[in-house]
């Protein structure tokens, strides 16, 4: 383990060294052969991912956005077994179209004639879709940097944890006021979480948006309209706000793609969530996992793995193992598509049931246990929803001691507690109480996690040890079985959901890759981010 952040102490457990080693030497092992299949294969959606980088957008009359269009024509022509790049810019070179907004319109015509180059056509389409790629990386490198001279120019928040307050009203054009107001009070991170079902649409709606249920669409425009938003109150707060959103589902790579071109933050990002919650192909969530996290570790962004969310369809002291296997794969993942710790934010809750004995001790070994095994990640702390009641008293009560196990342990990204929760849907008037629990909280604490000392065999190290034990004896299954970690999601391994590889949705966009298969994007991506997996002892 590393050391902390100088000028920073990190509380930490005692764990055995060996103990930690073997757990991420078995997380490698489990990973390897997903990791294989990713880099084999293509989806739709990646290929969509190619073309919005290189400029492609807009939509048809019926919302139908252009890269759709282009992508299943070329894919009608020749198939996507050597990728989009190719074919579309071997048939400007043609001149089937001068740009590839008419292109993607004569293709949706049926207009369009596709092929697979050869010889010196080929060398040209290459060069062609080469250099369109290379304009959309140098525009996420520059929003990457105008993120980091508006961060030294306008100073990042004072004091970890970061808050990450959600607001998603289904309306752009409220969410935006909302936002602000959020940050005027203490806000560090403003989430806008994605309408219901939006993660099953196989296509990323255009356009600012005024309807959506429990949350607002993800789109190119709204991310431009809260990205101006927050940079306003940035300046009149004097510190720089960020902006989460949701890179998953079905469209994950292109949403990346996009939150990179518009200078999101944070991305809720996780390897299995989508397999687990959204009953998508896993085969399809890897592959598009894997390029996502590319763009994000090119565009700094910090991705939010979903581990709290297993603690909401399993018990959270009996399956609190399988989140600490699921955040060493999210580590093992992130870490080979490039992504480094500092924009590793793995997600952890509190959620054991309050009516369990020593739940607060409980919940402090656990997190303590991801504050150990992490020291570098930025983790991201989720509040009590399973075992919020209706009773708003109760409720505050949980959701205060949920923000001081934060400052115990040194969380870095904290997302605010409400006494509502799945209650209704909260007033600005919650949000301003919960606000004001934790900075109460964060005050009266301080840097409490500095005296924080749990004795070597009290419960709270005891408890993580038998954890992070239960942790390897599971990933030693997962690695020791023939299905590997494919089986073990199959046999209901996470949050007790059964998802089988040859099934869900999204599985007849996956595409095995052909020799000489050509994606422009991931060879620039690759080249900067992406490390080799660690040799693992048989």
């Amino acid at each position: 383990m590393t050391d902390s952040p100088p000028g920073r102490h990190r509380p930490r457990l005692d764990l055995d060294a060996g103990t930690v080693a073997r757990a991420r030497e078995l997380a490698h092992a489990a990973a390897a052969p997903v990791v294989d299949l990713a880099r084999t294969r293509t989806t739709v959606s990646v290929e969509r991912a190619v073309l919005r980088m290189a400029g492609l957008a807009g939509a048809d009359a019926d919302g139908i956005p252009w890269v759709n269009h282009l992508v299943d024509a070329v894919r009608a022509g020749t198939g996507l077994e050597h990728g989009v790049a190719l074919p579309v810019w071997d048939a400007l070179a043609r001149g089937e179209a001068p740009d590839l907004t008419r292109l993607a319109q004569r293709a949706a015509a049926g207009a369009a004639r596709f092929r697979l180059p050869g010889g010196g056509e080929h060398r040209d389409a290459l060069a062609g879709a080469r250099a369109a790629a290379a304009a959309g990386v140098a525009r996420v490198d520059t929003a990457r940097a105008d993120r980091e001279a508006l961060v030294g120019r306008i100073g990042d928040p004072p004091q970890r944890p970061w808050i990450y307050l959600i607001v998603a009203t289904g309306d752009i054009y409220e969410d935006v006021p909302q936002a602000q107001a959020a940050a005027r009070a203490g806000a560090d991170v403003i989430a806008v979480i994605r309408s219901t079902g939006q993660s099953l649409l196989d296509y990323v709606p255009e356009g600012a948006t005024r309807e959506g249920y429990a949350g607002t669409y993800a789109t190119a425009e709204n991310f431009r309209i809260m990205r101006a938003a927050l940079d306003e109150v940035s300046h009149e707060v004097g510190r720089y706000v960020r902006l989460t959103n949701y890179a998953s589902g079905l469209c994950m790579p292109e949403i990346a793609t996009l939150a990179g071109l518009a200078r999101l933050d944070m991305m809720l990002n996780d390897s299995m969530y989508g397999i687990l919650f959204r009953d998508i192909n896993p085969v399809r969530t890897f592959v598009d996992q894997r390029f996502s996290r590319q763009v994000h570790a090119r565009a700094g962004i910090i991705i939010n793995t979903g581990e709290d969310n297993y603690l909401t369809t399993a018990d959270a002291v009996d399956a609190a193992h399988t989140v600490t296997v699921s955040q060493l794969l999210n580590e093992t993942f992130a870490h080979e598509a490039g992504l480094p710790d500092p924009l590793l934010g793995l997600g952890h809750a509190f959620e054991i049931d309050p009516e369990v004995p020593e739940s607060f001790r409980l919940e402090l070994a656990h997190a303590l246990l991801a504050r150990t095994l992490f020291p570098d990640a930025p983790l991201k702390w989720m509040p009590p929803t399973r075992h919020m009641t209706g009773d708003v008293f109760r409720g505050y009560l949980l959701d205060g001691f949920f923000n001081l196990v934060g400052s115990m342990t040194d969380q870095d990204i904290l997302l605010v507690g409400m006494m509502t929760e799945a209650v209704v849907t909260p007033w600005l008037s919650d949000r301003d109480l919960a606000l004001r629990n934790v900075r109460y909280v964060q005050r009266a604490a301080g840097r409490l996690g500095e005296d924080f000392v749990p004795a070597p065999d009290g419960l709270v190290a005891t408890r993580a040890r038998h954890v992070l034990s239960e942790a390897v004896d599971l990933l030693e299954r997962i690695v020791g079985s023939p299905g590997g970690l494919l089986g073990a999601i199959a046999e209901g391994t996470f949050g007790g959901m059964r998802r089988p590889a040859d099934a869900g949705r999204g599985l007849d966009g996956v595409v095995e890759r052909a020799d000489g298969y050509v994606n422009p994007v991931s060879e620039l991506l690759e080249a900067r981010t992406v490390r080799e997996p660690e040799e693992v002892p048989a």
